[in-house]
């Protein structure tokens, strides 16, 4: 089996990342079949220690930073995330390596016959894309020895694939309305939910919530006992300087005051840093040789592409993957603290199952200059919805219906002391880079 037949037959399970939310209730969802094909392939999610970090916002970003800063206290550290933007190897990292294709093909070829014979097991559902994916991620990072495993939840917590790890600290990181046709109506129970990933007597990290999520998360793990860590209470931080390369902040803990840099932009990134920070702590606490050293080169080290991510700088493109209110919300305030400029090009698109009337309000703050577009992606809503969200805050933007087109009219048009930002969705955001790598590559023209 080559890569390109790996990635095929990985992709012939169903994907409900391609599809519109469908809730739990109706996919006969559990994890029972997951748990039974880890224990025959003999537990390799068992192998590593585990971080498993589960949220709405900022997980991704929050699970880069612990993996960046594990791999340099020098532990051999395998980090799980999703979605990817280019590549489906991005998913599996290992110390900040993707997983090659040679490996990624030979792991595929490997556990085929422990997929289809519990495909045609009657007592078993076939495996979803997702799960097969993550399973593939358990057997590499146990092939590969690591030391600890930073896996992101991809959805919720309690039924998520990645939810049968037995976790030395859980960190739950900023919570707020989304997928709630699959998660909840209300931040109760999308919190019951992303809860479902702290075990009898771990550690739990977390991040500044909502007060109604802080007091489901308190119950819970005073129900489970578990220890928590509340990130803006035990542990603080704050801001010193930034530009538009970098920014340095202090963080308060009880292991002292320290000052770290990163390349990483946004406000927000400095909440996920402390995040962070406390789980490496609970992580140090537990015996790990992790030093503020370590944490510092870590943080300036770390990578983790289009979120509010500079592009280039004459004029300034921005591109952020932004995709529900209260993420919208905190880009806004960004874009109003970072930048100054003559005209903003907002480029948006989004996904058709998200709150397209929430997040289109957010963006009407400005007399800017709007290009809807869509994705490739099959869940991409039609730019004429978000149009027809626009005008009725009394906005005509432009409809294309290729990122490419959209960023080629904002270029022709935007001057230098412009601003050109494109958001709604990372699947845009995606597009947005390759389109950029792709114009830089050609020397500035494409056709």
């Amino acid at each position: 089996m080559n890569y390109t037949q790996a990635e095929e037959y990985i992709h012939s399970f169903i994907d409900y990342e391609m599809l519109p939310g469908i809730p739990y209730t109706l996919r006969g969802y559990g994890l029972k079949h997951i748990e039974e094909l880890l224990e025959r392939l003999n537990n390799p999610h068992l192998a590593a220690k585990t971080v498993h970090v589960a949220g709405t916002k900022g997980k991704g970003s929050t699970a880069a930073m612990i993996a960046q800063v594990l791999s340099t206290s020098g532990y051999k550290t395998g980090l799980y995330t999703s979605p990817h933007l280019h590549n489906l190897r991005e998913r599996i990292r290992m110390d900040g390596n993707l997983i090659s294709q040679t490996e990624f093909a030979a792991l595929v070829a490997e556990l085929k016959p422990y997929l289809e014979t519990m495909k045609h097991e009657p007592s078993s559902r076939r495996l979803t894309f997702f799960e097969g994916l993550t399973v593939l991620a358990f057997v590499y990072f146990r092939q590969e020895r690591a030391d600890f495993q930073v896996m992101e939840v991809g959805l919720g917590g309690r039924l998520d694939a990645t939810n049968v790890v037995n976790p030395e600290a859980c960190v739950i990181t900023s919570i707020s309305l989304e997928h709630t046709q699959i998660l909840g109506d209300s931040l109760e129970k999308i919190a019951c939910e992303k809860a479902g990933i702290i075990k009898p007597g771990c550690w739990v990290i977390l991040s500044p919530q909502p007060r109604e999520v802080t007091a489901v998360i308190r119950d819970i793990c005073r129900r489970r006992e578990a220890r928590l860590v509340q990130v803006g209470k035990d542990i603080t931080w704050r801001k010193l300087t930034g530009d538009l390369h970098k920014q340095s902040f202090v963080v308060h803990s009880e292991m002292g005051t320290h000052y770290f840099t990163t390349p990483l932009l946004g406000d927000y990134q400095i909440e996920n840093a402390a995040t962070a920070v406390a789980a490496l702590e609970v992580l140090s606490s537990l015996g790990c040789a992790i030093s503020t050293k370590d944490i510092a080169q870590g943080f300036a080290r770390v990578e983790w592409p289009g979120r509010f991510q500079i592009l280039s700088y004459d004029p300034i493109m921005l591109v952020d993957g932004a995709h529900n209110v209260a993420s919208m919300k905190r880009l806004v305030e960004n874009i109003k603290s970072h930048f100054s400029y003559d005209k903003l090009f907002l480029i948006m698109g989004t996904s058709c199952d998200k709150n397209i009337a929430g997040i289109v309000k957010e963006l009407t703050f400005s007399s800017s200059q709007v290009i809807v577009t869509r994705s490739s992606h099959p869940r991409a809503a039609s730019p004429l919805d978000l149009a027809a969200e626009f005008a009725k805050a009394g906005i005509k933007p432009k409809i294309t219906n290729a990122v490419g087109q959209a960023l080629s009219q904002s270029l022709a048009l935007a001057r230098k002391s412009d601003l050109i930002c494109v958001t709604g969705s990372l699947f845009v955001v995606a597009e947005a880079l390759d389109y950029m790598a792709r114009l830089q590559t050609s020397g500035g023209e494409l056709f």
